[in-house]
């Protein structure tokens, strides 16, 4: 098995706001992905004293200790639980009920000699090769699929979508959203390598439509993971008529991690 894994904030002066890490047991019989990608709030307050690197950090160091330690304990239950372990962490010092109290995308992916076990939660994403070669993304796509208007403005998307049934949703401090995860199961032996991507990386294909799931997955296996990236910064200049990026930052932070098998 090979592991890799690249992470490049958006801005150099601004700290990264996602958070990787591959972890494998002692047993050498598994290992565990998590990526999460921290939500910048707009500009005013989030109720909270923390940044948003403070939550991803503790939020993903948690995911990473219970899924690797408790390898029977479901990834949505281990959501959970590292979300209230979280939240318990400042809920006497912040507002959690804000709407923009610290949050983020969500992907895990814990493997076993038998079976490859995902869950996602927002945009980031995971994308899974086949031993035949085919090429598969799994997404949570709640938050694509909503109509542009409906994403105006931040104060519409707080008011009416985020954490809302009929919107999308965000590992914040409810441990409840756990449960509203797309989550599956695949056999071991059905998996040939994997990557799981922030959107900071899926922009290639998302946002540039440079190639499809199956032509990031090789560049990033022939040419690497920090090739992939070079190319959405190349991508991410050269739009300087905002044909493609349009409202969105020029350049986000972006995070790639291989699995291969």
């Amino acid at each position: 098995m090979r592991t890799e894994l690249v992470s490049e904030p958006g801005d150099p002066a601004r700290p990264n706001e996602d958070f990787a890490s591959v972890g494998l047991p002692a047993s050498g019989q598994g290992g565990t992905v998590v990526v999460l990608d921290g939500v910048t709030p707009p500009r005013g307050g989030t109720g909270c004293l923390h940044s948003v690197p403070w939550f991803t950090a503790r939020l993903g160091g948690a995911l990473t200790e219970l899924t690797v330690s408790l390898p029977d304990v479901p990834l949505a239950d281990a959501l959970s639980v590292a979300l209230a372990r979280t939240a318990d962490a400042h809920r006497e010092t912040c507002d959690l009920s804000h709407p923009r109290t610290p949050q983020a995308t969500v992907v895990v992916v814990r493997w076993s000699p038998g079976s490859v076990e995902y869950l996602i939660l927002s945009d980031s994403a995971l994308v899974v090769e086949a031993p035949d070669g085919t090429v598969t993304a799994y997404l949570d796509d709640r938050l694509a699929r909503l109509p542009r208007s409906a994403l105006a403005t931040d104060a519409m998307v707080d008011a009416d979508l985020r954490n809302k049934e009929g919107g999308f949703f965000t590992a914040a401090a409810d441990p409840s959203v756990a449960a509203r995860a797309v989550t599956g199961t695949l056999p071991r032996s059905a998996v040939r390598a994997l990557a799981v991507l922030t959107d900071g990386a899926t922009r290639w294909v998302e946002k540039f439509g440079a190639g499809d799931w199956g032509d990031l997955l090789g560049v990033v296996r022939k040419e690497g993971a920090r090739a992939l990236v070079d190319r959405v910064r190349t991508l991410e200049l050269a739009d300087t008529e905002r044909r493609f990026l349009r409202r969105g930052k020029t350049h986000d932070d972006a995070t790639v991690v291989l699995v291969e098998f």
